[in-house]
């Protein structure tokens, strides 16, 4: 199909800012334009607002004198409905009343062709409700700009039940040609837009009403980790909380008062009382005082000993190092002897059972964790004080700012984007839009960071799922319900398994390490003897003979090399992944002798790609005076291809 040609006129019916819009856009794309407003004086104002704009426009660099000034001689302000006969195409921008554009699109059947379209730029209201009454019912659809309509790419074509296809078609091909990105939608309430983003408002609100997380925090943590542009009471206090609950209200009422769009009450006592936003001089924030700070842990060096990272992506080792791995995932976690960090699946961390002796601490969702400049963390509401401060100083460590939550279902980034992933997959499941064409609304017309259909995809349905089930179990079972459909997409869905059901992994390591070390004959030669290994962890031993000692009484430097090396070779091959050294320091600090226990303490710091790193302290051991350190060593390793144990008795 092609477009509306260039020499066809367009009428646009409304002459405040969208309309104003939408006659700009017609103009520059090379139609005349004809500008009518009931209200005296307001088409030939928005006109002249127009001229300023084009005028601006060339200023900047942005547009060429001659094409502005095409632009404003096509620009026509019209006093009456009856000028608009002749044109193919009219556009109506009128006041959201469903009685009001009735009654407009009866005097357009009127006075416009046969062959004219009629379209409507409503936001919320019905296609079918505003023509049902027309004799041409099928001329009529929905050609929804976003405000400013100059500016933004996004436009969807709106098609209601009796919406003849050829029209769709021509608004498609049109709002392409005037240099948009046009959707397709069906007429349901919301359409895509408004429809599929409620939840980002929806569950700020009701975060921010449950008195535990204040609303600076949630907006940081939308923003600065799941990498929105702006958080959702920043941006309602933009639209305007009225207009934003409006669209909640209509969509909610729509759907029968549906509980997954029912509106904030805390939104509306702030209508109530005239605290719209930056217009009214406040909403969520003062508009002339300084943003209030989120919730951020101080600085701490705490960190308990070794940190082992494990799963598909590594979550925040990506920071580390761990380049081109996926970052953004919920298939990972990171264990320290105390603490088990992990993403959130919905549930709080006092839920989870299977960290065994370790304190687990949850972390919230991020779209990548390797550019996420703040994370978000829970831990069970008794946890040791000094394990919440190890996994704050870990991830500090790493760069990251971090804010320590109550421990919620959900957290916020995770609980934001599993709602609005579910509601996009029912806009799809419902026939409003396809996938693409979803998100591509919510990537244009909201800015999202990521269509929240595929980012759900990328998450797994059953991740989605579990959030909204753990949410349902704690909050409210109507709002966070799953759909059947949703149901069996994550039913088959290959997502990743969290790994707390698995419990040998100690054994895969004590197996990994006996083949390597049953092949490494230089190290038994030299009397080692593994005396205790784990994931990423590993003791060796070896008693100093009078065959080790050098010209001035003491172990061979060399040998106390060896036995660094061995302890690292042996750590960094317990995950059954073959690793070679790529590179090692070490610092003696004090002789060893002969008789000497000496004792390689190694532990991974860093795993994740191909690399890893792994510290090792060597202690001389004395049944008397204890241990005493002899030599620091820092070893660097990368992975080869192979496994030490045939993959079938892997876990």
């Amino acid at each position: 199909m092609e477009a509306i040609a260039r020499s066809v006129p367009v009428g646009v019916v409304g002459a405040g800012t969208m309309g104003a819009g939408i006659a700009q856009v017609a103009a520059a794309a090379g139609h005349e334009v004809r500008v009518y407003d009931a209200a005296d004086g307001a088409a030939a104002a928005a006109v002249e607002a127009i001229y300023q704009r084009l005028a601006r426009a060339v200023d900047k660099g942005r547009l060429l004198a001659e094409e502005a000034e095409d632009a404003a001689t096509r620009l026509h302000a019209v006093a009456a409905l009856e000028d608009l006969a002749g044109c193919g195409l009219v556009i109506e921008a009128v006041v959201e009343d469903l009685e009001v554009k009735r009654a407009l699109f009866a005097g357009l059947e009127a006075v416009c062709g046969p062959d004219a379209v009629l379209a409507t730029n409503t936001s919320s209201l019905s296609v079918d409700a505003i023509a049902g009454e027309l004799a041409q019912a099928g001329r009529v659809a929905g050609l929804h700009f976003f405000n400013p309509a100059p500016v933004l790419p996004l436009v969807e074509v709106v098609s209601g039940a009796h919406t003849d296809a050829a029209v769709a078609d021509l608004l498609v091909a049109t709002a392409a040609a005037w240099g948009k990105t046009p959707v397709r939608a069906a007429s349901t309430p919301g359409f895509i837009v408004n429809r599929v983003a409620r939840p980002f408002y929806g569950e700020a609100f009701r975060l921010l009403e449950s008195g535990r997380v204040d609303a600076a925090t949630v907006d940081a943590l939308l923003c600065e980790s799941g990498g929105f542009r702006m958080g959702a009471f920043e941006l309602a206090d933009l639209i305007g909380h009225d207009v934003n609950l409006a669209v909640s209200r209509s969509v909610w009422e729509a759907f029968g008062r549906d509980p997954r769009f029912t509106p904030s009450v805390l939104q509306e006592r702030l209508v109530a009382d005239g605290r719209l936003g930056r217009k009214s001089g406040g909403g969520i924030y003062a508009a002339d005082a300084p943003r209030p700070e989120p919730a951020t842990a101080d600085p701490t060096e705490a960190n308990l000993g070794h940190w082992l990272g494990s799963g598909d992506g590594d979550g925040p080792l990506t920071r580390a190092g761990a380049a081109g791995r996926p970052s953004g995932t919920v298939h990972w976690r990171i264990d320290s002897d105390e603490v088990s960090l992990r993403p959130t699946d919905g549930r709080t961390a006092a839920q989870h059972t299977g960290g065994g002796p370790r304190t687990v601490v949850l972390v919230d969702l991020a779209l990548d964790y390797a550019s996420a400049t703040r994370v978000g963390i829970a831990a069970p509401e008794h946890a040791p004080k000094e394990h919440v401060e190890a996994a704050v100083g870990f991830l500090q460590g790493l760069g990251y700012v971090v804010t320590v939550l109550p421990d919620l279902p959900g957290l916020v980034v995770a609980r934001t984007v599993a709602t609005l992933a579910a509601t996009a997959a029912d806009a799809v499941d419902s026939g409003v839009a396809t996938a693409d064409d979803v998100d591509t609304a919510m990537r244009l017309g909201t800015s999202y960071p990521r269509g929240p259909y595929e980012w759900g995809a990328a998450l797994g349905w059953n991740w989605v799922t579990g959030v909204l089930d753990a949410l349902a179990a704690a909050e409210d079972a109507g709002r966070y319900r799953v759909s059947r459909q949703l149901r069996e997409r994550a039913e088959t869905d290959d997502g990743w398994r969290e790994d707390d059901e698995v419990a040998d992994r100690d054994d895969l390591a004590r197996r990994a390490s006996e083949a390597m070390w049953a092949a490494d004959t230089a190290s038994r030669a030299l009397g080692m003897t593994i005396e205790q290994v784990s994931p990423g962890t590993a003791v060796v031993s070896m008693r100093v003979r009078p065959d080790m000692v050098n010209g001035h009484g003491v172990c061979h430097g060399g040998l106390v090399f060896a036995l660094a090396d061995s302890a690292f070779a042996v750590a960094g091959n317990t995950h059954n992944r073959r690793t070679v050294a790529q590179g090692a320091d070490i610092t003696f600090v004090a002789p060893a002798r002969e008789g000497d226990r000496l004792l390689a303490v190694a532990h991974e710091k860093f795993r994740g790609g191909r690399s890893g790193i792994c510290d090792v302290t060597v202690y001389r051991d004395d049944d008397r005076a204890g241990r005493a350190t002899i030599a620091l060593f820092r070893g660097r390793s990368r992975e080869i291809p192979g496994t030490l144990v045939p993959d079938e008795e892997e876990t």
